[in-house]
């Protein structure tokens, strides 16, 4: 076989194929034994037909065609490891030529990864917050802690946002009651925002046995959209009674003894929680003082997928109605003009970033252990509300165990680029990344294919020791 590159672009190239007949031989043996497999001939047992009963029966074409179907990835593949080219994306192939006993020829245009000139990650240098604790962070997070150990009391008074109701809900649309939104004995916190628009509104100032009408769009079921008027009977009001912060309350919310401890203990959570902050603020301003400092050709197929995989998503959730998708961007103040734009620079910059963060990890030798990737697998399955067995085999089953690797790798390279940079925060404080970030230049033991595929085994032990 032999095969050349041509370079479009500096995203993309054609790959040309020329594959001689005499090495298609055992993929015609294969061909052969596939079709003796399902087709019968009098005489032979399935499976046993000689190759020229078979090519008499169904067409030397339908042979060829077969052949040439099995061929063509496996011949791209060895063409693209052979000519060394970074492909991403799916190729676009043509057949140019066959010649039944002599040679087939075909072409593979696919983008690729562009070359990238890095620039000195020591020139980088942003600027972030400092960070500030107050009074009122701590008194906030007292509250909250306090609110778990509250208790419901009712109350013989106007609904405030922040009470707690029950109450009845039934709706009409057009002057007909839709059953699948009415219900009883409704729980809900009013002002928490977490039912129908409108409905904290509509309660605050209602009393118990008290009920009122008020307009909004159903959200789900066959009127899902339609404007609805609402009514809401109040049944009961409760207010939550807050336990008194004190040395008791420390004694019984926690393990310290005395109200001052617990308070110490919360600025010191709430300190921690403001330097996560303070670091993927960091992140994101190196991430882009090294894409505004780095020139990126985009590969336009590429891109253009990522564009397409957001919109079907958008569309679908509206059951593939595009009046539908442009009303809801109309009741947010937007448009389908805007949201095509938006996206488009989305998937622009998504795209870049990857390009940018693969080459650094390239320039800086990025190994990724397989603690850190099984480390990453087991976060992803929480998030998921999964166990890592289970979320395991769904990545493995979408092919996408190669992605979560990338994306760890991706992100230990920006980590390298973070700790390089110099950060100062406003008030002209050098801040010390690598206690945030790490020494992503520390070695890793590089993860083998083997490694990669014995993960699920990995993640399944982890969920097997969480669950003792």
């Amino acid at each position: 076989m032999k095969s050349t590159v041509e370079q479009l672009s500096p995203t993309r190239v054609r790959i040309n194929v020329e594959v001689p007949f005499e090495e298609l031989k055992p993929d015609f043996d294969k061909a052969y034994k596939a079709l003796a497999q399902q087709i019968r001939i009098p005489g032979f047992r399935p499976g046993k037909a000689p190759a020229k009963l078979i090519e008499a029966r169904v067409g030397r074409g339908a042979v060829l065609e077969q052949v040439v179907n099995d061929v063509l990835p496996k011949r791209y593949s060895e063409a693209v490891q052979a000519s060394e080219v970074k492909v991403i994306g799916q190729p676009e192939i043509e057949i140019t030529k066959i010649e039944d006993g002599d040679e087939l020829t075909f072409t593979a245009e696919v983008d690729i990864r562009p070359e990238v000139t890095l620039p000195d990650f020591s020139s980088l240098a942003v600027t972030v917050d400092p960070i500030a604790i107050d009074d009122a962070d701590v008194e906030k997070q007292l509250d909250s802690l306090r609110q778990r150990f509250g208790t419901l009391k009712s109350v013989d008074r106007a609904i405030e946002s922040g009470d707690f109701v029950s109450i009845d809900l039934s709706a009409t649309v057009d002057g007909q009651e839709v059953e699948e939104a009415s219900t009883t004995g409704l729980s809900h916190e009013v002002g928490s925002g977490q039912l129908i628009e409108g409905l904290d509104e509509t309660l605050i100032g209602l009393k118990a046995e008290e009920s009122k009408d008020f307009t909004s769009k159903l959200v789900a079921g066959d009127h899902a959209g339609k404007d609805a008027v609402i009514t809401v009977t109040v049944q009961s009001v409760k207010e939550r009674e807050l336990p008194d912060a004190d040395d008791e309350f420390a004694q019984m919310a926690s393990e310290f003894d005395t109200i001052d401890e617990l308070k110490a203990d919360l600025t010191k959570r709430v300190e921690q929680a403001k330097k996560v902050e303070q670091a993927g603020e960091i992140r994101d301003k190196v991430l882009d003082a090294l894409l505004e400092a780095t020139d990126i050709p985009l590969p336009e197929k590429v891109v253009q997928a990522e564009i397409d995989a957001v919109v079907h998503d958008a569309v679908h959730g509206f059951d593939h109605d595009e009046a539908k998708l442009a009303e809801a961007l109309a009741e947010q103040g937007s448009s389908r003009e805007e949201f095509d734009a938006d996206t488009k620079q989305a998937a622009e910059k998504s795209v870049k970033t990857q390009l940018l963060l693969d080459a650094v990890a390239e320039a800086e030798n990025t190994q990724v252990g397989q603690d850190e990737l099984t480390e990453r697998i087991i976060f992803q399955a929480q998030r998921y509300g999964m166990s890592p067995d289970q979320f395991i085999q769904q990545v493995q089953q979408a092919g996408q165990l190669g992605a979560i690797f990338a994306d760890v790798r991706r992100g230990k390279s920006l980590a390298g680029v973070v700790v390089a940079a110099t950060v100062t925060d406003t008030a002209g404080t050098v801040i010390d990344t690598t206690e945030m970030f790490g020494n992503p230049a520390a070695e890793a033991e590089e993860i083998s294919a083997e490694e990669l595929a014995e993960v699920a085994d990995a993640t399944e032990g982890e969920d097997a020791e969480a669950k003792a």
